[in-house]
C-alpha cells in the first residue's frame, strides 16, 4: 500500500457519508422541502383569495357607484317634478285669489250701488216729506219765512244725520 491508502478505510467512509447523506436527506431535506411547498402553497392561495376578495370588492363598488349615480339622477328628477308641481300649485293658488279678489271687488260694487240706492231712496223721501210739510204749511197760510226756516232747519238736521253716518 503504497502512501499508506487503505482502500476498504475510504470506502467505508464513502459507505459512511452515503447512509448520513440518504438518513439526511429523509429526516431533514424530506420534511424541510414539504413544509416550504406547503407554505409557499398556502401564501399563494392566501394572494389568490385576496385578489378574488378584491375583485369583488371593486365589483361592489362599481355597482355602489352606478347606483348612486342612479339615485341622484332620481333625486334631481322627484326635485324637478316636485318644483313643477309647486309652480302648478302656486299658479293655481294665484289664480284662485284673483278670482276671489275679483269676486270681492264685484260684490262690493253691488254693495256699494245698494247703498247709494238706498241712500238716494231715502233722500228722495225726506225730500218729499219736507216739500209736503212747507207745501201744507203754505198752504194753511203761515207766514212764509217761517216756513222757509223750518225747511233750512230740517235740511241741516238732515244734513248732520247724514254726515254722521258717513
Amino acid at each position: 500500500m503504497p502512501l499508506n491508502i487503505d482502500w476498504q478505510q475510504i470506502l467505508l467512509h464513502l459507505l459512511n457519508f452515503v447512509i448520513l447523506f440518504a438518513g439526511l436527506w429523509l429526516l431533514l431535506y424530506k420534511p424541510v422541502r414539504k413544509f416550504m411547498n406547503s407554505r409557499r402553497e398556502h401564501y399563494e392561495k392566501m394572494d389568490a383569495d385576496a385578489e378574488k376578495k378584491s375583485a369583488e370588492a371593486e365589483e361592489k363598488r362599481a355597482e355602489y357607484e352606478k347606483k348612486l349615480a342612479g339615485a341622484d339622477a332620481e333625486i334631481d328628477e322627484k326635485r324637478s317634478a316636485a318644483r313643477r308641481e309647486l309652480d302648478g300649485y302656486e299658479t293655481m293658488r294665484k289664480q284662485a285669489a284673483e278670482e276671489e279678489a275679483d269676486a270681492i271687488l264685484v260684490a262690493a260694487r253691488e254693495s256699494a250701488a245698494r247703498e247709494k240706492e238706498r241712500a238716494v231712496a231715502e233722500a228722495r223721501g225726506e225730500i218729499a216729506g219736507l216739500v209736503t210739510q212747507a207745501t201744507e204749511k203754505i198752504v194753511l197760510r203761515e207766514s212764509a219765512s217761517e216756513a222757509y226756516d223750518q225747511f233750512l232747519d230740517a235740511a241741516e238736521k238732515s244734513e248732520k244725520k247724514d254726515g254722521g253716518d258717513a
